[in-house]
C-alpha cells in the first residue's frame, strides 16, 4: 500500500513539474513572440478601408509593394519591418499596408498606377491615391526610417 502511494505521489509530482514547465516554456514563447511584434504593425483590411482610414486619420498611406518570390522583400519583412524603432515611428505616422503586387486583387492596378519598377518599393501615399515619396529596393531601418521622414516632410 506504502509502495503504491509513494508511486501516485512521485507520478502526480512529475506531472505537475512537467506542466509547470511548458507553462514557463509558453511564457518564453510568448515574450519571444511580442518582441518580434514590435515592429511595424500593417493594416489588416483591403485597399479601400487603408484609404478611408487615411481620410479619417489624415495620415500618408506607407505600401510595402511586394512579391512572393522577392528575396530582399522576405528580408526587409524580417530585418527592417520588425525594427522597434522603426515600428514606433511609422505606426505613429502612417497608415502601413503590405501588397502582393502579383497576387492581391488590387495589385496589377496599383503597379500601373505607380509605375511599380522593382521589388521591394516603397510608397508613401496620400488620401487620394497620390505618390507623395517613394523609395526602391532592400532598405536597413536607418536607412527606412529616413526615407518615412522624407515623405513626412514632403
Amino acid at each position: 500500500m506504502k509502495t503504491k502511494l509513494i508511486s501516485l505521489i512521485l507520478i502526480a509530482a512529475g506531472c505537475f513539474s512537467f506542466t509547470l514547465s511548458n507553462l514557463t516554456s509558453s511564457s518564453t514563447e510568448k515574450e519571444v513572440f511580442e518582441k518580434k511584434d514590435k515592429g511595424i504593425t500593417f493594416f489588416e483590411g483591403n485597399w479601400e478601408e487603408a484609404l478611408e482610414k487615411a481620410k479619417e486619420e489624415d495620415k500618408l498611406i506607407f505600401l510595402d509593394a511586394y512579391a512572393s518570390w522577392c528575396g530582399p522583400c522576405k528580408l526587409m519583412a524580417k530585418n527592417t519591418f520588425t525594427d522597434q524603432k522603426i515600428g514606433d515611428y511609422f505606426n505613429a505616422h502612417f497608415i502601413n499596408f503590405k501588397m502582393d503586387m502579383e497576387k492581391d486583387p488590387q495589385g496589377p492596378r496599383l503597379s500601373k498606377k505607380l509605375a511599380l519598377s522593382a521589388y521591394p518599393s516603397l510608397f508613401f501615399i496620400d488620401k487620394n491615391e497620390s505618390v507623395v515619396h517613394s523609395g526602391i529596393g532592400y532598405l536597413q531601418a536607418e536607412q527606412l526610417m529616413e526615407l518615412g521622414q522624407q515623405a513626412e516632410n514632403k
